[in-house]
């Protein structure tokens, strides 16, 4: 029989918790209920006690619940649930996770569940569900069920949404697991609009050589779900055309990674082909949104919700400086590929960002801090000629090629 680990603070929602218990158990799953509150007493008995959450934590309940601190029990019970959680997969004890709860309920969660790898059924019904969700999903798969109401009892509403919850999960569990189609090794590609023909050319050539590539989009958490896997260890080489994150990061954009993109080696080193993709842009909103110091920079109105703004010659200069850099420190096997004739869609000639001292000044930035033991190619294509994604897609094989073969050339 599947097991479902609920978990949340039982001194406040223990009604509600009790509520969607049974509607789980009714639907033919044991429950494992964790208790992760601190300053109230618990209003129904769990089967791991805040004690012992806490001391997953490395810390005493009683001396935790005597700084009468909030924000000091909710970051360390979450530290313990993350624990804890782990510890329940690991055995064999976790096929789904269910939580329910505002601000402070929802991060305790959060921050245990997405430690659970893909593909494990993960739901919260949270309050925070409708807002700006990335700070508790992350790069997972986790799924937030927006409550409506508060979690403050069961009423009509409620009711309502904790028994849909309720039936989510049992749903995700219930289903045909999925097997993997194949054995293939399994790259990544990151693609933007303005790199989608490039893009689609290679991975079609890559999934006839016998690869299966994930495509990720550039927005973000695109970039940083790709590092993940990265990390994670599960990818045979990574077709990085699109490195446009790093101007959001650079300049301010909606889109930025953060610092950690273009950073991670993983524990097999995984290979790169690193190019320059979109890095002629940066992303905001509406046009509306754009903010007041970059009105008078060149615009351009990619659909009513995404106004690209045109990188300049400085930027572009440490937009490549920073590339170099990174790619440099990767300590795996990589190439980097240049497009000649532009970098994204609108970036060749006649295009609306088509500008060469730009282009000149990041190929440049480029080749003065690139290190030495890294390939670099030069194309004279734009990034989307079917020519430069052939390339790119035959020097990944190549990297890959190379880089299995390592542990038969040490036996």
């Amino acid at each position: 029989m599947a097991n479902v680990v609920m978990l949340g603070t039982l001194d406040t929602k223990g009604a509600e918790f009790a509520f969607v218990r049974d509607r789980l158990v009714n639907a033919g799953l044991t429950v494992t209920l964790i208790d992760c509150g601190v300053l109230g007493e618990p209003t129904i008995p769990a089967d791991i006690g805040r004690e012992a959450v806490a001391k997953a934590a490395g810390s005493d309940l009683g001396e935790l619940a005597g700084r009468n601190d909030r924000g000091a029990a909710v970051t360390t019970m979450a530290r313990g649930a993350e624990r804890v959680v782990a510890d329940l997969h690991r055995n064999g004890k976790l096929d789904g996770a269910i939580s329910l709860g505002g601000t402070g309920g929802t991060s305790i969660a959060a921050q245990a569940f997405r430690g659970l790898p893909l593909g494990v059924p993960k739901l919260i019904v949270s309050t925070a569900a409708s807002a700006d969700t990335s700070v508790y999903v992350g790069e997972t798969d986790l799924v937030l069920f927006p409550s409506v109401v508060d979690i403050a009892g069961v009423n009509r509403i409620s009711a309502r949404i904790l028994a849909n919850a309720a039936a989510a999960l049992a749903g995700m569990i219930g289903a045909s697991r999925v097997e993997s189609i194949d054995a293939s090794p399994l790259v990544a590609a990151s693609m933007f609009g303005v790199t989608t023909p490039c893009v689609t050319e290679g991975r079609r050539i890559l999934e006839s050589k016998g690869f299966e590539v994930l495509t990720f989009h550039m927005t973000g958490s695109g970039g940083r779900t790709l590092e993940s896997l990265v990390d994670n260890g599960l990818l045979a080489g990574v077709l990085d055309i699109t490195t446009t994150e790093l101007a959001d990061e650079l300049v301010g954009g909606v889109f930025s990674a953060g610092p950690g993109r273009l950073t991670h080696s993983g524990p097999e080193a995984t290979p790169r082909v690193v190019s320059v993709g979109a890095l002629d842009m940066v992303n905001f909103g509406p046009m509306d949104t754009v903010p007041a110091q970059f009105r008078a920079r060149n615009l351009f109105v990619h659909n009513p919700s995404v106004t690209l703004m045109r990188t300049t010659p400085q930027e572009c200069a440490e937009l490549g400086r920073r590339l170099a850099e990174r790619v440099s420190a990767l300590n795996v096997a990589c190439v980097v590929m240049l497009p000649l004739r532009g970098v994204s869609a609108i970036a060749k000639a006649d295009g609306p960002f088509h500008d060469p001292d730009a282009d000149d000044a990041l190929f440049s930035a480029i080749r003065a801090g690139l290190d030495g033991r890294i390939r670099l190619i030069e194309v004279d294509t734009d990034i989307n000629d079917p020519l430069f994604a052939a390339r790119a897609a035959a020097e990944l094989q190549h990297l890959i090629g190379e880089a299995s073969a390592k542990p038969a050339l040490r036996n």
